[in-house]
């Protein structure tokens, strides 16, 4: 489970989130489950690109 205290979002995804208000909304909206399995892949993500990636399949994850 995510802890905002304790633990940081890696910037570059806390960033594509701030400036995608859907797939932030959706983000929250996630079981912690959900939540740590996409923030540990933002962690791994080696480019911009992935990271922008991910952010935008957020919304689509929830769908299903």
């Amino acid at each position: 489970m995510y802890d905002p205290i304790n633990e940081h979002l890696p910037i570059g995804f806390s960033m594509a989130l701030a400036h995608n208000p859907i797939a932030f909304n959706t983000f929250l909206k996630m079981e912690n489950s959900e939540q740590d399995e996409i923030i540990a892949k933002a962690r791994v993500a080696e480019t911009k690109r992935e990271v922008q990636a991910l952010v935008d399949s957020i919304p689509q994850m929830r769908k299903m």
